[in-house]
């Protein structure tokens, strides 16, 4: 994607279907964690600009940074977390959301950039590159969005039912 914010669309999208469980958050932080590379690399003139977190290896070394920096906040900024509203996240979401973003960011990426090797340091192969155009790829991940943006926004505008208590 030339932008993370494209990758946020995906995110929206799985966060919708398990908001409690998938930390939409923490899908759009790794997402940016994983785009500092690349930002490096182009800011000093290095190629290629997608490099080590830009394959799946990577991606699972970035998702634990991001997952390990999120307990280490919870442990010892938690005042932090709970002034931003975020206090009530759990590890487990966290995790989940961090993994998804930079596992699909590889997958994403992997299907329009040339100097991508997603499987690196197995294989140096592109399976994906250009296997769809880079107008539907992004056209996706708008709609994407626009699906789990509209169904958080249902989902929080419909009034909670009260919950029932089962008969014995």
């Amino acid at each position: 994607m030339p932008f993370t914010p494209f990758h946020f669309g995906p995110g929206a999208l799985v966060h919708s279907a398990a908001p409690k469980h998938i930390s939409f958050l923490a899908f759009c932080g790794a997402n940016v964690l994983v785009d500092v590379e690349p930002l490096y690399y182009m800011i000093t003139g290095g190629y290629p600009i997608h490099r080590f977190f830009h394959t799946y290896v990577g991606a699972t070394v970035a998702g634990l940074i991001f997952v390990l920096l999120f307990a280490l906040v919870r442990r010892f900024g938690m005042p932090l977390l709970t002034l931003l509203r975020l206090g009530n996240l759990s590890l487990r979401a966290v995790a989940l959301g961090a993994f998804a973003g930079t596992y699909s960011h590889v997958l994403l990426d992997s299907l329009m950039h040339a100097d991508m090797r997603p499987f690196a340091p197995f294989s140096d192969a592109t399976p994906l590159l250009g296997a769809i155009s880079l107008r539907a790829l992004h056209g996706f991940c708008v709609i994407a969005g626009a699906v789990g943006l509209g169904i958080i926004f249902v989902r929080r505008s419909r009034p909670e039912r009260p919950s029932r208590a089962r008969a014995p």
